[in-house]
């Protein structure tokens, strides 16, 4: 009798973390919730935030293409 009590548990113990993964990993059970909650983390682009986005990335480039032009220019010196 005892082995098959241990037998259940063992199965029980098993079986329960494999289904709670499998279920947690059913795109359809959380695909409304996740669409949803990335729409409120990461809101549709706007054109102002896009523009402003474009204009940091170019004051960015510019300043490092001013840094290496100073480092070569230096270095050219020495």
């Amino acid at each position: 009798m005892g082995v098959k009590i241990e037998m259940f548990r063992m199965m029980l113990y098993l079986s329960f973390p494999v289904a709670m993964f499998w279920v947690s990993n059913q795109a359809e059970y959380f695909e409304e919730y996740i669409v949803k909650r990335k729409r409120e983390i990461f809101p549709p682009d706007e054109f102002t935030q896009r523009k402003e986005l474009e204009d940091f990335k170019e004051r960015m480039r510019v300043r490092k293409e001013q840094r290496i032009i100073k480092n070569f220019s230096a270095d050219s010196e020495n």
